[in-house]
């Protein structure tokens, strides 16, 4: 949601100079859409098209000079959008995380895809209702998902990045439309636009952010933050710190000279 790391990025992005648009998307927060907590992964690679194309009518807003900025699951997606929509110059993500990758395969790319089986058959059940995607408490969330677990609750769940808009369950249609969904399929169509990729050092997803790397074949880089995990680099200011300083030489650096698609 806006009000969480994505608006906190775009925030600080915005106090360098950036005119940066945060959106809920579709499904999510105050947008439309029915069932609420959807997870359409085409849906949301959509979704960071139309804020292009919302971003091109500013007046304050270069047509040529736009970039896409992604976090965790929308990371993904950004790179996605970007590898389809020629209008933008420049991407980087922070955490990439591939959702249909995640719960296809764990967060740390290790999970017995049985687990994932069952979810398609729960999903076809009768009236299964929402899928509850955070336990009761940490010690609970650890249990399932070990340390990642635990920091994924403490963000969600406590003051700290909880939200009365930001849903802790997940609409079982979402299963189905992840079964089929690859959101790294159109990472070669960014060509020659530069991507940069800003990683914790201790993030057990870094795996899906190196096949990103892997499958890009154009200027690309992986930006390693020291000590850091998947979530520090959500909120922690001695991690977005540096995160937000790459960013801004990135993008500054990119969106001001002329890059070929």
């Amino acid at each position: 949601m806006k009000e969480q790391t994505s608006g906190t990025y775009a925030q600080l992005m915005a106090e360098r100079g950036f005119v940066v648009l945060a959106f809920d998307a579709a499904y999510q927060g105050e947008s439309y859409g029915l069932p609420r907590g959807l997870e359409d992964p085409a849906q949301r690679v959509e979704d960071f098209k139309a804020a292009v194309s919302y971003l091109t009518t500013l007046e304050e807003v270069a047509p040529d000079r736009i970039g896409l900025l992604g976090i965790c699951a929308s990371g993904s997606y950004s790179l996605a959008a970007t590898g389809g929509d020629h209008r933008v110059r420049a991407v980087a993500t922070v955490s990439t995380a591939e959702p249909a990758r995640q719960f296809r395969l764990g967060a740390d790319g290790t999970q017995d895809p049985a687990v994932f089986q069952s979810l398609l058959a729960a999903a076809r059940g009768e009236d299964p209702g929402a899928m509850t995607m955070f336990p009761d408490t940490a010690e609970q969330a650890g249990a399932l998902g070990g340390a990642h677990g635990i920091e994924g609750f403490e963000y969600y769940c406590t003051p700290r990045g909880e939200h009365e808009r930001s849903a802790k369950t997940l609409a079982w249609e979402s299963i189905d439309k992840m079964a089929s969904s690859d959101a790294f399929h159109a990472i070669p169509l960014i060509g020659t636009r530069p991507l940069l990729q800003i990683i914790g050092e201790r993030a057990v997803t870094a795996w899906m952010a190196i096949e990103a790397h892997q499958r890009a074949v154009g200027r690309k880089e992986i930006h390693w933050i020291k000590e850091a995990s998947h979530i520090d680099l959500y909120d922690k200011k001695e991690y977005i710190d540096s995160a937000v300083d790459r960013l801004t030489d990135f993008f500054t650096t990119n969106l001001t000279t002329t890059a070929p698609v």
